[in-house]
């Protein structure tokens, strides 16, 4: 027999599930497509011309093949598409995969998300991250981890701010020489995020209440710089004294790659050497300015 306790804590879990249905739900309206899984090899062949179209591989170097993308879905794993419903046909404009983690872990790994460049501005990226969270939450899964490269402000506020994850590791060069458009002649360093299904943060970053920073007001509180762009967009390095330190990042570090790789090189590693420096003496990262600023709490140095 169900002790009260395990009654009431199955209760808010279904609760926490429920919810997520509908926040999922009405993300998917909003965002004028249709999300479902896949298992037709037709659909998950689609989802490799997608990731190759979205990332400039060509067929010689996808990112994951269609076997693959099926054996996946065959082990239980999580694959997902969404399709435009404004479209004859209903074109797959994004798709989502991932895998799980050890199993006393409850975690699902999300290896790669991606949507077409013209839906932009849809907000399509949300609706196929809560699709996900509905998923999982249903799976008993708890947590759902990724990673992103910390130089680009518009994931760091995706991830960090308008889905509410936490900052976990910096891992450099984590997946070695992509040859791609979009990493081309960059090294892999990326951050591992961690999106706790059920805290208040997610949860309210699902109902639309993001989680917001201001560096402005952590620099009126005595947050020191750490890292930031100076005038020509090259990183100028500051004090790491402080208990608290704000790291900023350049406005378009994708642009520069193609215009200026030197400058982008030298943001790699100082970014590497003060971010990565910060995380691994355990400091934590407390958000995500949409301004260009990580604000990053740790211990005072001498």
């Amino acid at each position: 027999m169900m002790s009260a306790t395990s009654s009431v804590v199955a209760e808010e879990q279904d609760n926490v599930a429920e919810g997520a249905d509908r926040a999922a739900a009405a993300a998917e309206a909003t965002s004028g497509v249709d999300i479902r899984l896949l298992d037709d090899m037709r659909d998950l062949a689609a989802v490799r011309a997608l990731y190759e179209g979205i990332w400039d591989t060509g067929a010689t170097n996808p990112p994951v093949t269609a076997d693959m993308l099926r054996a996946l879905v065959q082990a239980g794993n999580y694959v997902a598409g969404a399709f435009d419903d404004a479209v004859e046909g209903r074109d797959l404009v994004g798709a989502c995969f991932g895998f799980f983690g050890p199993p006393a872990a409850r975690t699902l790994h999300s290896h790669i998300a991606g949507t077409m460049p013209r839906v932009r501005g849809r907000h399509l990226g949300f609706a196929l991250k809560l699709h996900q969270r509905a998923w999982a939450l249903r799976r008993d899964i708890d947590t759902i981890t990724w990673t992103y490269d910390p130089l680009i402000r518009r994931n760091a506020h995706f991830n960090l701010g308008k889905l509410a994850a936490s900052v976990g590791t910096y891992l450099p060069r984590l997946y070695g020489s992509l040859d791609d458009s979009i990493n081309r002649g960059d090294e892999t360093d990326r951050i591992l995020v961690r999106w706790e299904l059920r805290s208040p943060q997610v949860v309210g970053a699902a109902a639309h209440r993001p989680h917001l920073v201001d560096a402005a007001a952590a620099r009126a509180a005595g947050a020191g710089i750490a890292l930031r762009p100076d005038d020509s967009e090259a990183p100028r390095r500051g004090a790491l004294g402080a208990g608290t330190v704000l790291v900023g990042v350049p406005a378009d570090i994708e642009s520069m790659r193609e215009t200026d790789p030197r400058r982008a090189a030298d943001w790699r590693i100082a970014l590497r050497d003060v971010m990565g420096g910060l995380l691994a003496e355990g400091a934590t990262v407390r958000g995500f300015d949409r301004a260009g600023w990580y604000i990053i709490d740790g211990q005072e140095k001498s």
